[in-house]
């Protein structure tokens, strides 16, 4: 939300403070300062000018040559641009040295030959609104030398962030209420906004509720013969101080009425409506044109205000192109009401439809304020735009009580916040300071009346939080008192997690943080070839479907780092995903995915091409992480995106799966080497991580190796033998490692239907040295062994 330091000056004196004590002292009390500009001219050297005589530039068409008086007692001459002034006007004048907007300095300089000795300014140039179509004209009667900030001081907008629990701060008015109690200070002349002077007239003929459980409460003010046009200056640099665009003046004062109190206005060009109206629910396939220009499709959960004929507002959300105020407009009907914000946020949510206005009705309204926002839209009406208002307001419906009493037990109070120092007439003063009325009190509890504004105070540990947010953190004392809790689910779970982040950064990956929504088009990018959880009303066509794998937002990680000149891709993430399940519903999961890509070690002067990476380099480095030897076992299908895939064992565990990226994807996000991605599940990986890890004595004696080349069918998956290596139990044998494969496609050396792979061995004793006749008996052993497990014949 966008919030005027000079709009809170209408509201209370803010002058003794400075802009960063404001923010700090909002960011404390837990209204998040996102950002802060300053708006307008800070320079004294913007001065009014008035523009004596003007000729045409010899050499330029567009440009005129100016002289003009800047009341320095000698005429300046300007070359401009601009063509929406005349001899006499009054102009903001830029000398040189001045520093405007963005940055830019004004020097003297020469436009096609002319000496130019400063710049005449548009409101853009000077912060003030987005139009730079010609030069600001300001009044004739603007003292000529004088300062431009002055006459229009500068400003500084304060770029808010309001909690959903917040919604009275929506506003200048809360805003201020919310200052004024953290400061002490008053607010001026005490405004009240709640009553309204018209008398209400019932509900009619010209107005109807229909759906009361949506809408409690429902005004209409007849305004009669405006004349609809700019509004004065004072309004549109309002509304233009926190980035709103001047419409018209009926418009621009329901905007108002809005940034002032937040409570949401709409005008309705009263001669375009056809009957009363009447706030009913939609009816289902109902067609509503918007004022954004765009055809929507209602359904009967949907709250619409309509005349006898068709829908003319989507309730709480937009307003209807067909019966939107125009320059034509004659008759207003203004509607100011409250509408349940379940039902708001419903709508604005399936239409994709949002606005200010639904923004402040899906969080709340203080239903106590329809009226006094009504009652201060029209006067405003009749004030800038003329006309007659009737002298009732027609009413449907009647305000929600939506707040009440509640009991402040202090002693509580004073032990929650950590101060027993606090007596009781100060928590009255905090609480009656942010408008809550006290209704009775005795030593030990107080009660409280809750303003209609604060509808987040529902409990005695809201007002506690309230006393804690206005006496400041600071006035809470520090304790080095900490209770032990015993270590559950939750907390290994989290540990386990912490662990595989560090020893995965420690080999040299990156941590990525990836959305959980991702497109349609992305889930081609998902190994398992498993679906989604589509999203109902998704915000962008980004985020369409809750992801069923992590590996297509890693994808799209790697393809970004591609794009920044990345090209050795090492990346991890731990998070959940979202699977369908075959009769209906959904589950989820926590993973963990790897994506692996490039050389495996950073090119250096010694190595500037290294080994690019394999499949082979991320097993390892999974294997790594479950220290316990892994099975890969081919998948009987590939995804569309990928190559190779297969899935991980360890024991009876299905660890997860790992797969190449296929060429053709790979070559879509330029990737230059192959890139490799595995997904595995935490539950298998925790299962296997149980117990304290365990490590051995380093070899005081030395071993032996014996190679041996085998001959075994082509189809053999290599995955078997290294199986049958692995469940040796011999007492001298430690491993064995693979060291070469040969094939012959011809049959010449060997059959073609047969491939010879060689092996080496090693076998060691951990209390002596080995005899070569002891290491000779165990290798007969296990190749015999091996020849009655395996369809293999060991080659002399």
């Amino acid at each position: 939300m966008q919030v005027s330091l000079s709009w809170l000056n209408t509201h209370l004196d803010l002058s003794t403070y400075t802009v960063p004590q404001l923010s700090d002292l909002l960011t404390f009390a837990g209204v998040e300062v996102e950002g802060i500009e300053e708006k307008g001219v800070t320079t004294d050297k913007v001065v009014v000018a008035q523009i004596q005589s003007f000729v045409q530039h010899p050499d330029a068409d567009k440009l005129s040559i100016c002289q003009v008086d800047d009341g320095s007692g000698t005429p300046r001459q300007i070359v401009c641009g601009a063509k929406n002034f005349k001899a006499g006007d009054k102009v903001p004048l830029a000398l040189p040295g001045a520093v405007l907007t963005g940055g830019f300095a004004i020097k003297e300089g020469k436009l096609r030959g002319v000496d130019s000795l400063g710049m005449m300014c548009s409101g853009k140039e000077l912060g003030l609104g987005d139009d730079h179509s010609g030069l600001l004209i300001m009044s004739a009667d603007s003292p000529v030398g004088t300062p431009f900030n002055q006459l229009n001081p500068s400003d500084v907008l304060f770029d808010l962030e309001i909690t959903p629990n917040r919604p009275d701060l929506l506003s200048h008015l809360g805003l201020a209420r919310e200052l004024a109690a953290l400061t002490g200070l008053p607010l001026k002349s005490q405004r009240e906004y709640t009553k309204a002077s018209a008398k209400a007239q019932l509900e009619t003929s010209t107005l109807k509720l229909e759906a009361p459980a949506s809408c409690s409460l429902y005004t209409a003010r007849l305004i009669q013969g405006v004349k609809v046009g700019p509004s004065p200056e004072w309004l549109r640099r309002r509304l233009e101080s926190i980035g709103l665009r001047p419409i018209n003046s009926i418009v621009d004062i329901t905007n108002f009425v809005l940034m002032e109190m937040g409570q949401p206005l709409h005008a309705f060009d009263l001669d375009k409506l056809n009957g009363g109206i009447v706030v009913r629910m939609a009816a289902a396939g109902e067609t509503f044109l918007a004022l954004d220009g765009q055809t929507y499709t209602l359904q009967t959960d949907d709250l619409v205000i309509a005349d006898s004929q068709r829908p003319v507002a989507i309730a709480g959300v937009m307003g209807g192109e067909e019966t939107g105020v125009t320059d034509t407009t004659v008759n207003v009907l203004l509607e100011s009401a409250y509408f349940a914000p379940s039902g708001i946020r419903r709508t604005s949510r399936r239409l994709g439809l949002s606005s200010d206005s639904s923004y402040r009705f899906e969080r709340g309204v203080d239903p106590q304020q329809v009226l006094g926002a009504s009652e201060l839209a029209t006067k405003l009406i009749l004030s800038i735009a003329g006309g007659t208002a009737e002298d009732v307001v027609l009413v449907a419906g009647e305000s929600p009580a939506l707040v009440g009493e509640v009991t402040l037990d202090e002693d509580r109070a004073r032990k929650l916040l950590g101060t027993p120092d606090i007596t009781g007439d100060e928590f009255h003063a905090i609480l009656e300071k942010l408008g809550l009325a006290k209704k009775s009190a005795n030593k030990h509890e107080s009660h409280w009346l809750i303003p209609s504004y604060r509808l987040d105070l529902q409990r005695p540990v809201d007002l506690v939080e309230e006393l804690a947010r206005v006496i400041g953190l600071a006035r809470v004392p520090s304790r080095q008192v900490a209770f032990a809790s015993p270590v559950e689910a939750a907390d290994r779970s989290y540990d386990f997690g912490m662990s595989l982040r560090q020893s995965l950064a420690s080999r040299g990956f990156f941590e990525a943080q990836t959305l959980r929504l991702i497109s349609t088009a992305q889930l081609a990018d998902n190994p398992s070839n498993a679906e989604g959880v589509a999203v109902k009303n998704p915000l962008s066509e980004d985020h369409t479907t809750l992801r069923p794998s992590i590996v297509p937002g890693l994808i799209a990680t790697a393809a970004l780092n591609i794009r920044q000149g990345l090209h050795r891709l090492r990346f991890f993430e731990l998070g959940r995903v979202f699977l369908t399940l075959p009769k209906g519903g959904s589950r989820e999961e926590e993973r963990l995915a790897i994506l692996l890509s490039g050389p495996v070690s950073p090119t250096s002067w010694h190595a500037r091409e290294p080994q690019a990476a394999d499949n082979h380099e991320l097993v390892g480095q999974i294997q790594n992480l479950t220290r316990t030897p892994l099975e890969v076992r081919p998948a009987k299908e590939n995804a569309a995106n990928f190559l190779l895939t297969s899935e991980l064992r360890a024991g009876n565990r299905v660890l997860g799966w790992i797969a190449q990226l296929h060429p053709s994807r790979a070559r879509d996000i330029d990737a230059r080497h192959p890139v490799y991605v595995a997904e595995l599940l935490l539950s298998a990986l925790r299962q296997g991580s149980t117990g304290p890890t365990k490590f051995e004595e380093l070899p005081r004696f030395p071993g032996m190796t014996r190679d041996v080349a085998m001959e075994v069918p082509a189809d053999l998956p290599h995955a078997k033998v290294a199986a049958f290596f692995a469940a040796q139990k011999h007492p001298l044998f430690i491993g064995a490692e693979v060291f070469d494969i040969f094939t012959d496609p011809t049959g010449q050396k060997i059959a073609s239907d047969r491939k010879s792979i060689a092996w080496t061995l090693t076998y060691r004793a951990s209390d002596k040295t080995l005899a070569t006749a002891e290491v000779d008996a165990a290798h007969t052993a296990i190749l015999t062994a091996l020849e009655k497990t395996l369809p293999a014949k060991v080659r002399g």
